[in-house]
């Protein structure tokens, strides 16, 4: 099952880590954890926090511990295609909170949503469509019905996967409608 999953971070340095993580699955079922420093997570950028509102004080007193969460998303996710909008960024502070958790770093992969939005239209026009004309209908529905509602992140984790997950279910549900549309 295809699942869409979101970071918010403590800045955009080399040395940021995690502070938030949700992830929905394509049915719509969805988690999101706070998650406390682990010992050596240090660097902190207030105008990070001004964007995702959480403070470092919040991730003290209410953040689950950072293999707690670790381990949560290796046992939920380890079976499904996991999504990002950003995968590079996304999937550096995946790494950095399976290291901290002692898990091995690529335990959880992380590829773009496009990938997925491009494949769920293949999947559904493929059988309907020939090969010469897929990849342009593929295209221009992603192009099309692909793209965030409003162009915004909300910048809070759980809010910003539900977000990937609305556009992969608007490609989905276009490409089904452009077959109905054939001839």
């Amino acid at each position: 099952m295809k699942v869409f999953l979101d970071f918010e971070a403590s800045s955009l340095a080399d040395r940021s880590y995690p502070v938030e993580v949700a992830w929905v699955f394509q049915d719509g079922r969805g988690e999101s954890h706070l998650i406390a420093p682990a010992p050596g997570w240090t660097d902190w950028d207030e105008a990070a926090e001004r964007i995702h509102g959480i403070s470092r004080a919040t991730l003290e007193a209410e953040g689950e511990p950072h293999d707690v969460v670790a381990e949560r998303m290796v046992e939920v996710l380890s079976e499904h295609d996991l999504f990002a909008s950003a995968p590079s960024w996304d999937g550096k502070w995946l790494s950095v909170l399976l290291r901290a958790a002692g898990q091995p770093r690529h335990r959880l992969r992380l590829r773009d949503t496009d990938e997925a939005l491009r494949a769920t239209a293949a999947e559904i026009l493929g059988p309907a469509l020939a090969e010469a004309k897929l990849e342009s209908v593929v295209h221009d529905l992603v192009a099309r019905f692909g793209s965030a509602p409003d162009g915004t992140p909300a910048h809070r984790a759980l809010a910003d996967a539900r977000v990937e997950q609305e556009r992969w279910l608007r490609v989905r549900h276009e490409a089904r409608l452009f077959v109905t549309t054939l001839p």
